[in-house]
């Protein structure tokens, strides 16, 4: 489904005067910010996804909403936040999203400024793309997801999201990532780009938002956003080994631990850091010969985890052994 919507304004007013006559009180207590975004549902995981970039300060701030087990909101355009926690709380309630969106657009003045879009749990989907968003300004709904975009440079970005959507591989955050970057191939805002931000939510509800949250990243303001927004999806990955290696550690699980320090220094190399925690655990469990080479490279790269390293013992982390304690401390 597609839906494009054109806005003609005479050349001689100012935006001051533009938003008086076009606007009026409807817009009064709304926050301009032109976009384009997607909502997702991966049918696998139950994952839910916002995933946005615009040229407005703090963009994930504003338009991206989503509660696992219930679903999620893109609100845009002349944003009206209340989309958002409004949205999820009807359909929290077992409204479908279209019936959701359907019933805050007919109570919503200023409906034709907005841009919004919803996808429940269930994977329906809706989108609403007002008659006075400014050109260029739409939407494509396809099977668990909606992209939307106003203000662009031309008409092919939201297909041009579509498409990319459909057919790239990976989990969601993949797939989301390849749509931005889609949105932004075509034109994107026609003013530029600033700040970017994607949120995903489990589909293995808790009821406790921090561990529902699968990721919340924010790129507030940034001459490239969407290169930003990909990096910080990698350390985050990156971290996640890191934390599923300490679980491990904790129960004793040592080869399990090793294998997730890896792959942590593998999203992360520039960071010795994640390498150093691979060494820390080879050398507590007896395994010096293989920690030492890992040791040396970290401390070459970062001679402040040198200093760190005596200061573990005392949590346990590592043998009270002066022997191996000096030994490590010699490497050079």
């Amino acid at each position: 489904m597609r839906f494009n919507t054109r806005s003609f304004i005479k050349p001689f007013l100012t935006p001051g005067i533009l938003l008086g006559v076009l606007f009026s009180q409807s817009i009064s207590q709304s926050i301009p910010v032109h976009t384009y975004s997607i909502v997702a549902f991966d049918q696998e995981t139950g994952e839910l996804g916002v995933a946005v970039q615009s040229h407005w300060f703090s963009v994930g701030f504003l338009v991206p909403w989503a509660k696992a087990g219930v679903g999620a909101v893109a609100t845009q355009s002349f944003v009206k936040v209340d989309y958002g926690p409004h949205g999820l709380k009807l359909m929290e309630e077992g409204m479908s999203a279209d019936a959701a969106l359907q019933k805050l657009v007919s109570e919503d003045e200023g409906e034709a400024v907005r841009q919004v879009a919803m996808i429940d749990v269930k994977g329906n989907v809706a989108a609403h793309t007002g008659s006075k968003c400014i050109y260029a300004a739409g939407h494509q709904i396809g099977k668990n997801y909606s992209v939307q975009a106003n203000l662009m440079e031309n008409e092919t970005v939201w297909p041009a999201m579509a498409k990319a959507f459909e057919n790239t591989e990976g989990d969601l955050a993949d797939k989301m990532m390849a749509t931005l970057d889609a949105a932004e191939a075509e034109g994107g805002d026609i003013r530029g780009k600033q700040s970017a931000a994607m949120l995903i939510v489990t589909g293995e509800p808790t009821g406790v938002p921090w561990k529902d949250t699968v990721l919340d990243l924010r790129v507030e303001d940034h001459p490239k956003p969407l290169e930003e927004l990909r990096r910080l999806i990698r350390i985050n990955r990156a971290y996640k080994h890191a934390n599923k290696g300490d679980h491990y550690l904790e129960l004793e699980d040592i080869e399990k631990a090793l294998a997730e320090y890896e792959m942590a220094a593998h999203y992360y190399p520039e960071n010795p850091e994640l390498s150093f925690w691979s060494a820390i655990t080879l050398a507590s469990k007896g395994q010096l010969d293989k920690a030492l080479p890992i040791f040396r490279d970290v401390f070459n790269r970062e001679p402040r985890l040198r200093k760190l390293t005596p200061r573990l013992v005392d949590s346990g982390l590592l043998p009270d052994d002066p022997e191996l304690i000096e030994t490590i401390m010699k490497i050079y």
